[in-house]
């Protein structure tokens, strides 16, 4: 890559666009409110420090997952094997501490790095070879799932005590370490995206990446790096979503790409690339995880539940539609 100047994310650029972003926080956050009120008038336990605590301390593996889908959609990609990668970082972390012996910090570099070699592989197939990101990621969470299994022999392994502070409460705080983590890593990849020439190249890639090619920008190092970053925080969720479980379960994650992308689309990143923000992607990982603890405390059906999410998204992705009908008319 060069030092070329890229387009600014359209957030950026000016004064009117700082309101924009202002009023998109505004609106997720009054949202979100909405949502908090509703299910206090329907439970008489939602609104309570128990509840704050239990959504916050369930959210940290989806959240900084969210975190990297929201960059690899900037940038026009896909990735569908976040989920099987977080459960074949977190098997690699199992059988680390139970079967090999390892210590927690040990193991956690190989969990690691077997999250990003498997994001750096969706992304050198999918760059260098010209195949849609939609396709390779939908193999690789064939083969991570399946991977996962192999290693485990299919069993759960558990882990205990020694890993499972990361995702309990630190004494005297609603929080766990694992939470407060994700949150370093949503002010990280915010500042990422919005203060840096990598965030910019991101943006100018997923708004037209052919401009960016003829403009001596190399495109393929940014969108490699993109994808080695989703698959290292699938190999960080590994370790949070351990934590919690206190086990190893390579049956972990199964459909989390899917929240993860409703998240992104919630929190107004675009599905063909160019606009996001990882903010607003932290405020959809809470209206939804809001959304199915008050549903859950209300005896909400899983059917139902996984119906009135889906429809948030459809709306979610209508009311973008037609904020960007209304600016192009504008």
């Amino acid at each position: 890559m060069t030092d070329s100047p890229a387009p600014l994310p359209e957030n950026q650029s000016s004064h009117g666009g700082l309101t924009y972003s202002l009023f998109q926080y505004a609106g997720l956050l009054g949202v979100l409110v909405l949502l908090v009120l509703i299910f206090h008038q329907m439970s008489d336990h939602f609104l309570t420090r128990q509840t704050l605590a239990t959504v916050a301390n369930n959210i940290p593996d989806l959240l900084v997952i969210s975190v990297g889908m929201t960059l690899v959609l900037i940038i026009g990609g896909i990735d569908l094997s976040v989920g099987s990668l977080l459960a074949l970082s977190s098997a690699v972390l199992g059988v680390c501490m139970v079967d090999w012996g390892w210590s927690l910090w040990a193991a956690v570099p190989v969990c690691l790095g077997t999250g990003a070699l498997c994001g750096m592989l969706n992304g050198v197939i999918s760059v260098k070879a010209g195949i849609p990101a939609f396709i390779v990621t939908l193999g690789m969470l064939e083969m991570a799932r399946g991977g996962a299994y192999l290693l485990t022999d299919s069993q759960t392994k558990y882990i205990g005590s020694s890993i499972e502070w990361i995702g309990v409460p630190v004494k005297g705080l609603l929080f766990s370490p694992a939470f407060l983590l994700a949150l370093v890593i949503v002010a990280v990849g915010q500042y990422l995206l919005t203060r840096t020439v990598f965030g910019r190249y991101c943006v100018a890639i997923g708004t037209n990446a052919e401009a960016v090619r003829m403009s001596g920008i190399r495109t393929a190092p940014c969108s490699i790096v993109v994808f080695t970053i989703s698959g290292l925080l699938c190999g960080l969720a590994g370790v949070m979503q351990t934590s919690r479980l206190s086990t190893a379960d390579p049956n972990a994650a199964v459909g989390l790409e899917l929240s993860a992308i409703a998240a992104c689309v919630i929190g107004g990143t675009s599905l063909m690339g160019g606009r996001g923000s990882v903010i607003n992607t932290f405020f959809g990982v809470l209206i939804i995880a809001v959304l199915q603890t008050g549903l859950a405390q209300i005896g909400a059906t899983d059917p139902l539940k996984r119906v009135i999410t889906g429809a948030v998204i459809i709306v979610a992705v209508l009311l973008d539609a037609a904020r960007q009908r209304w600016k192009r008319g504008g």
